[in-house]
């Protein structure tokens, strides 16, 4: 857990959703480049804004000069309300984004479950939002309906997959992936949560949120 980050309460319709929010630790002082808004893996199976995964790529983020949103989808935590499988949570995501981050650049970052709602909503805001950087980790698309990705976020889009994931195989992810030709990055021996592997995946997410546009 991250003792620094700033937690604050947001009304929505739904309800009041729990977030918190991770400035930017660049050696220096510049302005925060946007902000990345991240989601968090299954709520009815122990997911979290506190999730390791979700932790890692918040210090990326936070690194790469970004101010990061985390949040607690409905009924996690001190968010209202109970699961509503992918649809309510979207909902959520969108609510996040609306209160707090308005206006400016946004990246959208998801993992598991997360990772499935990043995908619906990057469906819903790609003709309103600037989306600069997508992270796909774990992605549950054989739980959760996963919309494939714009294809003008090709090279804005990173996925990420272990290769012996025991929640979510690999085989399915390759399959959403080919329709669509979006590269995945396959960590050998390594299962859904990356133990052991997260310095691993630190870095890669730090390189392609670092990686100039084409």
């Amino acid at each position: 857990m991250n003792s620094s980050a700033q937690k604050k309460l947001i009304s929505t319709p739904y309800g009041l959703l729990e977030t918190a929010i991770d400035q930017p630790r660049s050696e220096q002082n510049v302005k925060s480049k946007g902000f990345a808004i991240l989601s968090h893996p299954h709520p009815l199976h122990g997911g979290t804004m506190e999730n390791k995964v979700v932790q890692t790529m918040s210090r990326a983020f936070a690194y790469a000069g970004w101010t990061v949103i985390r949040f607690n989808f409905r009924g996690v935590g001190q968010s209202e309300g109970q699961f509503d499988n992918a649809i309510g949570e979207t909902e959520d995501l969108l609510n996040v984004i609306k209160e707090l981050a308005p206006n400016a650049p946004i990246c959208l970052g998801g993992f598991s479950f997360g990772a499935a709602v990043t995908c619906r909503a990057v469906e819903l805001l790609k003709t309103t939002r600037d989306i600069q950087k997508i992270i796909l980790i774990g992605l549950a698309v054989s739980r959760f309906d996963s919309p494939s990705i714009d294809s003008k976020y090709l090279f804005d889009t990173l996925v990420v997959h272990g290769e012996d994931d025991e929640t979510v195989e690999l085989h399915h992810v390759m399959a959403w992936a080919k329709m669509q030709t979006m590269p995945v990055t396959v960590v050998p021996q390594t299962g859904h949560f990356f133990h052991g592997q997260l310095p691993l995946l630190k870095g890669l997410i730090l390189r392609h949120v670092n990686s100039a546009e084409y």
